[in-house]
């Protein structure tokens, strides 16, 4: 029954994560940078709003640390061992095609957090809630597609974001230190515990200060490994740019692959990774105290250009110079032509890596649990949000122990149905979003407070 369970969902996976769903999502991309006249030329603004706290602004958390719940749950493995797998899959070229997703994905995602702001709304309690749901019900008037939304949102973050996740560590932990899985899964189950029961300030706050220090680390290993390599670092960049628009094969270690391969593994990889399009961002992204909808807007942008623009494609250059500086390594999988790269760091390489997944692991975790909390509040409101966390914790446990073959493929499933509604909210109000970008953007007007901030 588990066998025919799992491959009824890798067929669903590979169906909803075909062709389609990637036109889809890269032609959204691409459409909305159009129409918003390339948002991409903002990003340094972006940026420098991330880190500047707007005390005469509305909402829960500040933006950098909406900014920083969003990376903790869109910075993970996939940054790490999933655009290895896309090396390993369609060749270097795949690395570009998801540069270029990343790119382009910048687009979507501040489409996404200007929505978050426009129809977010504030309870009873004073607290601030919204996401592609309420853009669906207030923007949309599509009650059924925000509640089908909410459906997908709080089934997925028991996949992706929990128990894939807590199984990657207890793994990771027990491979490199012998270190059983169920002390693991114990350890990790109680730090989650005493972060999430907190709520969204508690998280907030433990993400603030695990993604800025997780992502330098992993940054300065990258930039030590690519500094040893120099040699081959151009070469890479080269093969990488020819590989993706060349059939022929790559040569110096790597086989030969498909332009059509290198595109779909890269761009399917690139979607995957920063979630631009998906709609989980713009969840936490409405909880941020923000002046208008576009301050916000730009501020989520910046999070696919770190994600992908910035730490993908170090990834992907690591390993292309990786390969064609050591000729032994080989494309065993994903996990593997990663670990081997940073083995070439002497001493402390492998405990890097190992420190790198731990905390991208362990931070999405944290995002990912505020993801379905609010898709449950939404679902069936604030007195089910108690047992929604303790579920989510007994699952970090469950996950670190369990065998998650069939539950990979029904989290791929619940991302792919999470994105379909919000695409369709996104294209069906780039009108609104037009019309809030020349409001404020276009016309210099980024400090002006919008009196119906919050519906």
């Amino acid at each position: 029954m588990i066998d025919g369970l799992n491959q009824f969902f890798s067929d669903l996976s590979n169906l909803l994560w075909g062709w389609p769903m990637i036109i889809l999502l890269l032609g959204t991309h691409i459409y909305l940078t159009i129409i918003l006249r390339f948002p991409q030329r903002h990003i340094f603004k972006a940026i420098r709003l991330s880190i500047k706290r707007d005390h005469e602004a509305t909402g829960d958390v500040s933006q950098f640390a909406s900014l920083a719940t969003a990376l903790a749950a869109t910075i993970g493995t996939g940054n790490i061992i999933g655009v290895a797998t896309a090396i390993a899959l369609g060749g270097p070229g795949a690395v570009l095609w998801c540069w270029l997703t990343g790119v382009f994905g910048i687009s979507t995602k501040y489409a996404e957090g200007l929505l978050a702001i426009k129809y977010r709304k504030k309870k009873n309690d004073g607290k601030i809630i919204g996401g592609p749901m309420f853009a669906l019900e207030y923007g949309l008037g599509w009650k059924w597609l925000a509640i089908l939304f909410a459906i997908f949102t709080a089934c997925a973050a028991f996949g992706i974001g929990n128990t894939v996740q807590a199984n990657a560590i207890a793994t990771l932990t027990h491979e490199t230190y012998q270190i059983s899985p169920f002390i693991t899964g114990a350890f990790v189950c109680f730090m989650t515990g005493a972060v999430v029961l907190g709520g969204v300030k508690s998280i907030a706050r433990v993400c603030s200060l695990l993604v800025p220090f997780m992502a330098l680390f992993y940054v300065l290993g990258c930039i030590y490994i690519i500094s040893v390599n120099i040699a081959y670092v151009l070469p890479a960049i080269k093969l990488i740019i020819v590989s993706a628009f060349s059939p022929q094969a790559a040569g110096g270690g790597f086989v030969g692959t498909t332009v059509m391969m290198a595109a779909r593994f890269g761009i399917a990889r690139g979607l995957f990774s920063n979630e631009s399009g998906l709609g989980s961002a713009p969840i936490v992204a409405a909880a941020a105290q923000t002046r208008n909808p576009v301050r916000q807007a730009l501020v989520s942008s910046s999070g696919t250009f770190w994600d992908t623009v910035i730490i993908c494609a170090m990834t992907g250059i690591v390993i292309v110079s990786s390969v064609l500086a050591y000729p032994d390594i080989t494309f065993d999988n994903g996990a593997v032509l990663t670990k081997v790269a940073f083995s070439k760091i002497p001493v402390v390489g492998t405990p890097l890596l190992t420190f790198g997944l731990l905390t991208f692991a362990f931070s999405t975790i944290l995002g990912w649990c505020y993801y379905g909390e609010r898709a449950i509040e939404y679902l069936k409101g604030r007195k089910w949000v108690l047992g929604y966390r303790i579920i989510y914790i007994i699952a970090v446990f469950l996950g670190s122990v369990m065998n998650l073959g069939v539950v990979w493929n029904i989290a791929d499933c619940m991302n792919a149905l999470m994105a379909i509604p919000n695409l369709i909210s996104l294209l069906a109000l780039s009108g609104i979003i037009v019309h809030e970008t020349r409001k404020y953007l276009w016309r210099g007007r980024l400090d002006k407070t919008e009196e119906t901030s919050v519906i």
